[in-house]
């Protein structure tokens, strides 16, 4: 069987800005139709681990690049990648030799898209695809978005190829939204017949980020667990509407953004409370003014990652789209790992040269592959 026509195994790594840990997620694939869903595990990152992380965003930021804590948290970062995805093969009892490839996302210390047409952008996703290759002695794919970036993409999203291979299974005759609500909300637009060329994707403004930073700012903890601060307070609409003035949320589509580009200084002299409830409104708004940026308005949201488990999000969402919102569970997806088997998917795109990204999607020219294929040195 040629390499075009053959169904492969494939582990899928993800691992989000909210740095809780790795999402880890088998899949099998020709790169088309997804044949069969395997194991998943969610590898939490220790204590020092996300110290250096932390401290590498902020080298990155600020534009140290050979410092201490870039190559410390590449160790930390590719080390804990690496111990994810031996528990998961030990716990489901899967051998090397069953694994054809690792798509290996890497942690996202810094992303900036080109501002237009005549600048470059920069996409930073550290950890080591050698590395783990040689230590599991398993194939990995990693730096998914520095082809589309270098053809003068956006470099993201990349998870609609895998949304539309969702959307099929579900024979939908009228077009959807999948909205993912991780650090950054973005969503992919995916037309009857869900072919890829036609879909839309962008960033569409925050997603859990935000409201993250406020909670540890104002608490110490690293989110508002159950939206339990957001039901607690109220929300200031007239700052919704003054955050809302953003730039970024009139420019079209595609578009990308980075964690840290929207802030929370409306909203510092506000009770953590009415901090969260606004800025959790701020969120669903951002979502809302998106859909006057599509084709079409959608007629139902499948949202995916972890802001789905915010019920007072979710609220909102519903308040404010003119459409169902539904998490991914009601139509049989395994929100919790979606991206991780995304990028497991990809990896396998990426062995067989098939497109990761279109015009619609990043801004690329034309459809364009992508990833960097390490080779296992018993292969």
């Amino acid at each position: 069987m040629s390499l075009t026509e053959r169904i492969m195994t494939a582990i899928g790594l993800m691992s989000g800005t909210s740095l809780d840990g790795i999402d880890v997620a088998v899949l099998r694939t020709d790169g088309h139709k997804i044949h069969d869903w395997g194991p998943v595990l969610s590898y939490p990152y220790e204590r020092d681990t996300k110290i250096w992380v932390r401290r590498a965003i902020k080298a990155a930021l600020e534009g140290r690049e050979g410092g201490e804590e870039i190559a410390k948290a590449v160790s930390e970062v590719t080390t804990s990648h690496i111990k994810a995805v031996q528990k998961l093969m030990e716990q489901n009892h899967l051998s090397r030799d069953e694994i054809d490839v690792i798509g290996f996302h890497g942690q996202t210390i810094l992303h900036r898209p080109p501002l237009d047409s005549a600048s470059k952008g920069r996409t930073w996703q550290i950890g080591s695809g050698d590395v783990m290759a040689k230590e599991l002695r398993i194939d990995v794919v990693d730096q998914f978005r520095m082809a589309d970036m270098a053809a003068g993409g956006e470099g993201a999203p990349l998870a609609p190829a895998y949304h539309a291979a969702l959307a099929k299974s579900l024979e939908h005759d009228q077009p959807l939204c999948v909205l993912n609500l991780g650090g950054v909300s973005n969503l992919t637009f995916i037309p009857a017949g869900a072919n890829p060329a036609d879909m839309v994707a962008f960033d569409c403004g925050p997603g859990n980020g935000l409201v993250d930073q406020w909670v540890d700012l104002k608490t110490g903890e690293a989110m508002d667990t159950d939206g339990a601060l957001a039901a607690a307070g109220t929300v200031d609409e007239d700052t919704v509407r003054l955050m809302a003035l953003n730039p970024y949320l009139r420019r079209k589509p595609p578009k990308s953004l980075d964690r840290y580009d929207f802030k929370y200084d409306a909203v510092k002299e506000m009770s953590v409370e009415d901090g969260a409830a606004t800025l959790t409104a701020f969120t669903a708004e951002c979502i809302k003014r998106s859909v006057a940026l599509l084709p079409a308005e959608p007629a139902e949201w499948i949202v995916v990652g972890g802001g789905r488990h915010n019920p007072v999000l979710m609220e909102m969402l519903a308040e404010r789209l003119d459409a169902p919102v539904r998490p991914a569970e009601d139509v049989g997806w395994r929100g919790d790992h979606l991206e991780a088997e995304c990028f497991a998917y990809l990896a396998v795109r990426s062995l067989k040269k098939l497109p990761l990204s279109w015009p619609k999607t990043t801004r690329v020219p034309h459809a364009l592959t992508g990833g960097h294929h390490h080779h296992a040195p018993w292969k």
